[in-house]
């Protein structure tokens, strides 16, 4: 019996092993660019994949905004990021996509002090509870509404600086999402409910209005020196839901332990979409290990929908 025991676990251990060096294996951005004399916004780059991008960025030489809600964890990561990169045009401006107030004082403020923008990042998301400042559900509101703004208002220093980028990391969890227009208009958010469940399925809808405005943007900004990319990390070892219930917790850990990959892993793509050459074509694609999806899901290119969530989305942010 334990000689059969042992053989169990041994095999067990060599699949796990096998499956880690391959299907959970992530391809790596192989983009050899440098970024000397550009300048990049990194949202929620003070931890998980938006810090590992920020870093890369900085490596390659890039003048790097950290756009960031809490001070103090963004200051501790420019400091990291400083020393293993050595490059010192790393800094932090105060970003509270719950709030568009904050976006417009950030956008104020980098406009004012920054003189050119080659690539946004789109990279901050959560799965909280709550409403923002301006009583929108807080993952409707950060995850996309935010972010939809703050893209607004650095359009035109986007197209000054092209050819420049927008990168959005969204993730596969589109699949679950739709978006109820009904409800976002009557109750300003995409589902109701704070139970676990609601939470994963508030989050798959904003995830689908994340590509959903990746692809309307890339329509509105042909001809111009901007391309788009949306995309989905992969399954990465992040903060996202440390503020998940207890139990739903205690579910996942596990899980995530044996079959997340670190946020190196998970920064791949998005470099991917921000560096890579020759991809311009293929603007407001969704992309996923280094690759555009070509087989997604029709509700992800429904244009009526998505020029519809660009238009409420205009509405709500006071630019209609």
């Amino acid at each position: 019996m334990m000689q059969e025991l042992l053989l169990f676990g041994a095999l067990s251990v060599g699949v796990y092993f096998l499956l880690l060096m391959t299907v959970l294996k992530l391809p790596r951005c192989k983009s050899t660019a440098k970024l000397h004399r550009k300048t990049a916004i990194v949202t929620g780059a003070n931890t998980g994949i938006g810090k590992t991008t920020a870093m890369d960025l900085a490596r390659r030489g890039a003048r790097v905004i950290l756009a960031c809600r809490d001070r103090g964890r963004a200051e501790a990561a420019i400091q990291e990021i400083i020393q293993e990169t050595g490059n010192n045009q790393v800094i932090f401006m105060q970003l509270d996509l719950a709030s568009l107030k904050s976006v417009r004082s950030f956008a104020d403020n980098f406009l004012r002090s920054e003189s050119r923008l080659d690539l946004l990042i789109n990279n901050a998301g959560l799965m909280n509870s709550g409403k923002t400042e301006d009583g929108f559900g807080m993952i409707f509101g950060v995850n996309h509404l935010g972010h939809f703004l703050l893209t607004a208002l650095l359009l035109d220093r986007l197209k000054a600086s092209g050819p420049s980028r927008v990168v959005t990391v969204a993730s596969k969890a589109y699949a679950f999402g739709k978006v109820d227009f009904n409800c976002l208009t009557t109750h300003r958010d995409l589902v109701l409910g704070s139970n676990t469940f609601q939470l994963f399925l508030n989050y798959s809808h904003s995830k689908l209005c994340n590509i959903l405005f990746t692809y309307e943007l890339a329509k509105r900004l042909q001809g111009s020196d901007v391309t788009c990319y949306s995309l989905h990390p992969g399954a990465i070892k992040t903060e996202i839901g440390r503020y998940s219930g207890f139990w739903w917790r205690l579910f996942l850990s596990p899980i995530i332990f044996l079959f997340f990959v670190d946020a190196e892993s998970g920064a791949q793509t998005t470099l991917h979409c921000a560096l890579e050459p020759g991809i311009e074509h293929l603007s407001g694609h969704f992309f996923t290990q280094c690759s555009p999806l070509i087989n997604i899901e029709s509700k992800a290119r429904d244009d009526a929908a998505a020029k519809k969530l660009w238009e409420l989305s205009e509405s709500f942010c006071g630019l209609s």
